[in-house]
Formats: C-alpha cells, sequence, structure tokens
C-alpha cells in the first residue's frame, strides 16, 4: 500500500540530492528514446519510489490510476533492451477532502483515509543502456556547428572559383 506523505518525501529527496535528480534525468531520457511514451497512458505516472541506483541497474516506480493502465505493449517494448518491466495491483491511501462533519476522523480534525486502487509499474534498466543513451545525447549537444559551413570561404581562397577563372 502506498501512502501520499511516503511519495512527498520521494519527491523531496529528489528534488534535494543534485545526484539523484541527474540520474533520474537520465532515466526519463532512456524511457523517452524508447519511444515509450508513444504509447497510452504511460506520460500520466507519477513516481512513487526511486530512483534507486544499484551496481548495474536503476529501478524507479511509478503509480497509475488503476482505470488508466499504461498500455503493456509499451513495457514490452523496453525487454528488447533489456530493462525488467512489472505491473502490480495497489492501493494508496489518501486523506479525504472534508465537505462535511461525517469527513472527519472521530476523535481528531483530519480527514478520512481513503483507498484508492491504482496501478504499480516497477522499471529497471540496465545502467549500461543509460550510459550509452546520454553518450549519444551528448555528443548531439557538443556538436553544435556544422562542419559545411564552420569555415568561411572567400573567392580568393575558394578552388572551383579559381578554376572557373582559369587559374590553378
Amino acid at each position: 500500500m502506498q501512502d501520499t506523505v511516503d511519495i512527498i518525501k520521494t519527491i523531496q529527496n529528489v528534488y534535494e540530492n543534485d545526484p539523484v535528480f541527474s540520474v533520474l534525468k537520465d532515466y526519463e531520457r532512456v524511457l523517452d528514446e524508447l519511444g515509450l511514451y508513444v504509447y497510452d497512458n504511460w506520460e500520466d505516472g507519477e513516481l512513487v519510489e526511486g530512483p534507486i541506483i544499484g551496481r548495474h541497474f536503476v529501478q524507479c516506480s511509478f503509480m497509475y490510476p488503476r482505470d488508466k493502465m499504461p498500455d503493456p505493449m509499451g513495457g514490452k517494448r523496453l525487454l528488447d533492451y533489456d530493462c525488467k518491466v512489472t505491473y502490480k495491483k495497489d492501493h494508496l491511501i489518501e486523506p479525504r477532502k472534508i465537505i462535511e462533519p461525517d469527513d472527519v476522523r472521530p476523535g481528531t480534525k483530519k480527514g478520512k483515509l481513503d483507498k484508492l486502487p491504482i496501478w504499480l509499474v516497477t522499471i529497471i534498466v540496465p545502467k549500461q543502456l543509460m550510459k550509452n543513451i546520454y553518450s549519444g545525447y551528448k555528443m548531439n549537444q557538443d556538436y553544435s556547428k556544422d562542419p559545411a559551413t564552420s569555415e568561411k570561404v572567400t573567392p580568393e581562397s575558394d578552388p572551383i572559383e579559381n578554376t572557373a577563372q582559369g587559374e590553378v
């Protein structure tokens, strides 16, 4: 069972730790480059746990409303890249919005706790895959100017102009 407070602590940990945030960005880049977000409902996931950084793998868990299960074909696409994907039915404990007196827990001023049905999807990505995709991304970022237009060509230095005028 997932708790809203635990989810908030996980997200707070991601934003407070710069290395963890960098790993999560690389993790998301892998999912994006592999075309996962093309499939239905994958972009609606919320981070519940992670990134858990192991020696060879990085693991994250995402939650989806029960009626918006992510398309399993997206998970199948990740299997070709040695990722592991698991689906699990679970519940999210969430405090009820207080609208009437029956919404309050007896003896407190807090709302009653409701169990909302969710899907919990855990994706384990190999670090080697993250490294390969990041290196390709980094190479594209570093390659900022086009080699064909990087050098200025003047009529005196252009060999085509010189042969057209009879000089070689």
